[in-house]
């Protein structure tokens, strides 16, 4: 025996199964957590089993970057950015965790390895839809940048157990479809109830002198809800940083009421169970009823308390006085939603730490920022006294107090000057009386911020020009960005791998080095590639578009394309007007040649916007005669893509020759899809709206199609006197489209169904349509003209991307980081009792 055993020793090395990443190992890990976490052996396992034990393996890879994260940040007592938002457009996570992770390849051989198709089981994951459009995807982006630039930061949001509706399209009309995203459970997710907090509604309050004599405060509420945390990681690309989003879920303090039950009341047993639930239950109800509005609100101050909560625990369990909080948290208000945090600070504060007015103030003012994302008067929120009163009755005292303070110093800027006193007000008194939430945040932050370098002049001119006036340095510009590693990396593999190929890989973290591609625009090696690259997106997404839809396109056409929120101000009913146009410009005269054109539309209606609702219904019904026209045959085709969401959007960004970007001058803040649309080659047809502007100046106005009014034009001409029918009256073929619209054409004989739109546009047309037409109708012919010339646009194309560094999240976080929060990068080193994912047994 002695002579089998060698006299040197014996180095064995075995990899980790929570970390290793040979395909060995991430084999064995799959088929483990297929077997332990799921239960299931393969003959028994559906695609869905497989998907989970796939996640649950890359989560094992995540959370050695995430706990190391969290204890560095613990360690070095960091100052983090809480981004507090409402809505959260993640999209799935695992290719995006892949791709972060730098082992796609590597998941992907392993997967096929098993026998197993790697896409099919991508496909498996259910969206998170906590979000309506841009302002969540844009915090999406926004966490992305953040972890990838090594900023400590946490996302604090709202689990909605159904997020925004699936939406399908039944007789060209939407109907919305409740979101069961987490039906078969959610394994990007950890629960923390141990950190549980309780939240205070309604209610009344009541005064007391304390031991020391100091004149006190106490909530007496009704009903007390807890929240409980489920935190994901957020990870960054090629970095060990993954931040925390942090999702607050509302349940009862108690769920079962055994006394109620012992009676005889058995739903009043879980009444309570149920009315807690309801809070976090679904993104964001159909605010038109009192009931609606009033779920809203209980759900801002729901997820704003539980996440206030959460940063004075962590404050203080790191032993930190609350004197110096604002010098470790700094809090990013995203849009008004919010702003009852500020209200829910000073409360927490003096009623519950019993700080003194002034010191409370001054931390406040120091933790907020104020990002606004509108220009609509009407989405600026605000709440009647009547329900802020019921629900938040001690913030309604606070309020009141932070208001009587704030316009004392006003009189003093501005004595007698009682209509700037009435405009500055944080409550409304011209009728009903309302509390104003974007003035709370303007006056609650110490720095606002405005989406576009347009949306912030305008900003500072309009809706919060007293505010401008009154405090100058609290304002700034921070145009939106979009991360370029899901919106390149991710949606447009094929075109990452050609740049990567010429200017290398860079440019994923520093977007600016796309430059470099403007030295291949007269390479015609690379530009016949670009071409190629394009044809086949634009193949895959045709082959999408007939699933889907069962419309047949071509993918040798411009595939003009416009995917965002349906909105008026939109107007995604311009753009249905050129169709109508361009349809009967063909029915004229059939042998007209025309740039065959593919029009596709994407994009979701609120439930309750009938008009939007109804601009759904004329585009299909547009497409219903169009496609099936044997006048038209391939040269027009018009697809509405139901269901647009992050997953459809991936397909569709890279794909578009054209992105229309068409909203009336002045209405749109920043908007996000003009950046992706460009970063992916589309050329842009739009007005000065927006982030349009700062795109046309980088991209080069020769490589952008503009019309229309501008902002001041549109001010201007509203402000003369605009009388939309001066236009019908006077454009033969404006006239034309209308009239074919009312005469039942597209509506099988019925003249009434799209009356309520032609008639709004006819008397009122609050966001000139009529006005922009003429010079949209034109400017689309220069884009059928720019098209024919294919090498030319070809060039346009890669000028579009090469330009669009200004646009990344990374270059806004960094902004943010310099400007508002004060924040430096922390880089985070991996420990483990295995370094490199291998322990050795000697």
């Amino acid at each position: 025996m002695a002579s089998l055993i060698p006299s040197e020793k014996i180095s064995i090395v075995v990899e980790d199964d929570r970390t290793g990443l040979s395909i060995t190992t991430l084999k064995r890990a799959i088929a483990d957590n297929l077997f332990y976490n799921q239960g299931k052996f393969p003959t028994i396992a559906s695609k869905n089993d497989y998907y989970l034990a796939l996640a649950y393996t890359v989560r094992d890879r995540l959370v050695h970057h995430w706990l190391n994260t969290v204890q560095t940040y613990l360690k070095q007592e960091v100052k983090v950015v809480c981004y507090l938002s409402a809505e959260f457009l993640m999209g799935p996570h695992l290719n995006n965790n892949l791709i972060n992770l730098g082992i796609e390849s590597r998941i992907r051989q392993a997967v096929e390895e098993l026998g197993l198709d790697f896409q099919e089981l991508v496909d498996q994951e259910e969206e998170p839809g906590l979000g309506n459009g841009g302002l969540g995807r844009l915090a999406a982006c926004y966490l992305d940048s953040m972890a990838t630039l090594e900023i400590p930061a946490i996302g604090y949001g709202i689990r909605y157990e159904f997020g925004i509706f699936d939406q399908e399209i039944r007789d060209g009309w939407q109907v919305e479809i409740t979101d069961k995203w987490l039906q078969y459970g959610n394994p990007w997710e950890i629960a923390r109830p141990e950190y549980s907090v309780q939240v205070n509604l309604g209610g009344h309050t009541e005064t007391y002198v304390d031991r020391d004599g100091n004149y006190r405060v106490r909530w007496l509420p009704d009903r007390v809800i807890k929240g409980i945390p489920y935190d994901t990681p957020i990870v960054g690309y090629q970095v060990n940083t993954a931040n925390t989003l942090r999702l607050w879920k509302a349940e009862a303090i108690e769920s079962f009421n055994f006394q109620t039950f012992n009676i005889g009341n058995y739903y009043g047993a879980v009444n309570e169970k149920i009315y807690s639930e309801n809070i976090t239950k679904v993104l964001y109800p159909n605010d038109e009823q009192l009931q609606g509005k009033q779920l809203r609100l209980e759900q801002q101050y729901f997820f704003v308390s539980c996440s206030l909560q959460d940063m004075i625990r962590l404050h203080l369990s790191t032993g930190n006085s609350l004197d110096t909080f604002d010098g470790k948290f700094a809090i990013q208000l995203n849009d008004t939603h919010p702003a009852i945090a500020i209200a829910e600070l000073m409360r927490l504060l003096i009623d519950e730490r019993f700080m003194d007015w002034e010191q409370a103030w001054s931390i406040t003012e120091k933790s907020f920022g104020y990002t606004n994302h509108t220009l609509l008067p009407e989405a600026l929120e605000k709440w009647s006294l009547e329900l802020f009163n019921r629900l938040l009755p001690r913030h309604l005292e606070i309020i009141y107090e932070i208001n009587r303070r704030f316009l004392d110093r006003v009189r003093i800027k501005y004595p007698q000057d009682n209509d700037k006193l009435a405009r500055l007000s944080l409550i409304d008194e011209t009728g009903a009386r309302y509390v104003r939430m974007a003035h709370l945040a303007c006056v609650g932050s110490h720095a606002i911020n405005g989406v576009a370098e347009l949306h912030t002049h305008l900003l500072q001119q309009t809706v919060l020009k007293d505010f401008y006036q009154l405090f100058p340095e609290k304002f700034s510009n921070k145009t939106n960005g979009v991360t370029p590693r899901r919106w390149m990396v991710l949606s447009n593999p094929r075109l990452t791998k050609l740049i990567c190929s010429k200017i290398g890989d860079s440019w994923i973290k520093n977007l600016d080095e796309l430059r470099k591609l403007e030295q291949f625009v007269d390479d015609s090696a690379f530009c016949q590639q670009w071409q190629q690259i394009k044809q086949e997106v634009k193949q895959d997404l045709a082959i999408r578009i007939r699933q889907r839809t069962g419309i047949i396109v071509n993918p040798n056409s411009l595939f003009d394309i416009q995917a965002k929120r349906i909105h008026e101000y939109k107007r995604q009913h311009l753009n249905a007007l050129h169709i109508i146009t361009l349809y009967n410009c063909l029915k004229q005269n059939p042998n007209l040649d025309v740039i065959p054109r593919t029009f596709i539309f994407g994009g979701k209606a609120a439930p309750g916007y009938w008009m939007a609702k109804l601009m759904i219904k004329l585009i299909n019904s547009v497409g219903e005669i169009v496609n099936q026209d044997p006048d038209i045959c391939d040269r027009m085709k018009v697809v509405f893509f139901p269901d647009y969401n992050v997953t459809n959007a991936q397909p569709i960004y890279p794909a578009a020759d054209l992105s229309e970007q068409i909203s009336t001058a002045g209405k749109e803040a920043s908007g996000t899809g003009n950046m992706k649309f460009s970063l992916n080659g589309a050329l842009t047809i739009g007005t000065l709206d927006g982030a349009n502007v700062e795109i046309r100046e980088e991209v080069g106005a020769e490589n952008f199609f503009l019309f229309g009014l501008t902002a001041a034009e549109v001010q201007q001409l509203k402000t003369k006197g605009y009388n939309p029918r001066d236009y019908y009256n006077s454009n033969p073929q404006l006239k034309a489209a209308i009239d074919l619209i009312n005469s039942g054409f597209f509506s099988h004989g019925d003249t009434e169904l799209f009356k309520p739109l032609t008639e709004s546009l006819l008397n009122y047309d609050p966001y000139l349509l009529f006005a922009d037409y003429q010079s949209y109708i034109d400017c689309q012919k220069k884009v059928s003209q720019a098209f024919r010339d294919r090498a030319n646009w070809t060039k346009m194309s890669i000028l579009n991307v090469a330009r669009m560094g200004k646009f990344s999240s990374d270059r806004a976080i960094k902004e943010y980081c310099r400007d508002i929060w004060n924040v430096a990068p922390v880089p985070i080193e991996l420990e483990d009792l295995c370094p490199d994912g291998q322990c050795k047994l000697v």
